[in-house]
């Protein structure tokens, strides 16, 4: 595995494997790697020659910059990871002058208002930074294929709007969420909780598979009320549930026949955020 910490000498290794007429899978990361990360890379590896990954932390896409300064940093054992795995050929870790010759200035994209739901009403112009370092890191790496996580599914909701935006050609895949044995949503934020608050944070999974079960026997008002009363019960906060159309990501409160819906989690678990969501069967 080749590790490129330049723009310079990376841009040389893509045009050799261009001139090789090699296809480019493709997975950015911001580090702190784990299991998750690496699902990524196994279905990418089953459709590309070569595998790319990328590490680093974009601050255009943090509101508090707090978050930024706590973000987890471990880019030696990410590398060790990558290594280990067997699947990346490559990975690129950028400095912010790579990213952001020009200043560190974050776009701003029309998203046809996906932007605004969810994550977007709470963290304004965020997703103007995902989209800018997103662009940038297409347009040095030119994949053919690109892999993100349903965790954050409406990142992947962006992400395919913003390929579709620039007109650029690359596939966008959805994986599916990598869970911890008690079925908590594999995240780089995991790593902050202690031992007994990771075993708690199963409950989110649990309730995601009871709305599951809930779904279209009864009311969305009567689902949202019996969420609220499993977290009035635990030792954390829930910030917000909702089910959404998967398409536009508005919150929706009756169901209709053609339509395909998603439960949406976000639960304050001491300082670290947490968020999972469900496809509704």
């Amino acid at each position: 595995m080749q590790v490129f910490y330049d723009r310079t000498s990376f841009s040389q290794y893509i045009e050799s494997q261009k001139g090789l007429h090699k296809t480019i899978g493709f997975a950015p990361t911001m580090g702190a790697l784990h299991a998750g990360h690496i699902s990524l890379y196994e279905a990418a590896k089953k459709e590309n020659d070569i595998v790319i990954s990328s590490v680093f932390v974009n601050p255009t896409q943090f509101n508090n910059p707090e978050d930024l300064e706590k973000y987890p940093r471990t880019i030696e054992d990410d590398i060790e990871k990558l290594k280990n795995s067997g699947l990346v050929d490559a990975v690129y870790i950028p400095g912010v002058e790579d990213i952001y010759p020009d200043g560190m200035r974050r776009k701003h994209y029309n998203f046809g208002g996906i932007e605004n739901e969810m994550e977007g009403a709470a963290r304004p112009g965020h997703f103007d930074g995902v989209g800018t370092v997103v662009e940038e890191l297409f347009r040095q790496v030119q994949p053919d294929n690109a892999y993100f996580g349903e965790k954050d599914f409406q990142q992947l909701k962006i992400i395919e709007k913003l390929v579709e935006v620039l007109n650029l050609d690359i596939k966008i895949h959805g994986v599916a969420i990598y869970r911890e044995d008690n079925g908590l949503a594999m995240s780089s934020r995991n790593m902050r909780l202690t031992k007994q608050e990771k075993e708690a944070s199963s409950v989110i999974f649990q309730t995601l598979k009871k709305v599951d079960d809930w779904f279209r026997v009864i009311s969305i008002p009567e689902i949202k009320d019996r969420v609220s009363e499993i977290f009035d019960r635990k030792d954390m906060a829930l910030e917000y549930f909702m089910i959404a159309d998967e398409k536009t990501l508005k919150e929706v409160d009756f169901f209709s026949e053609d339509t395909n819906y998603r439960a949406f989690i976000v639960v304050n678990m001491d300082k670290v955020r947490l968020i999972d969501n469900m496809h509704l069967t």
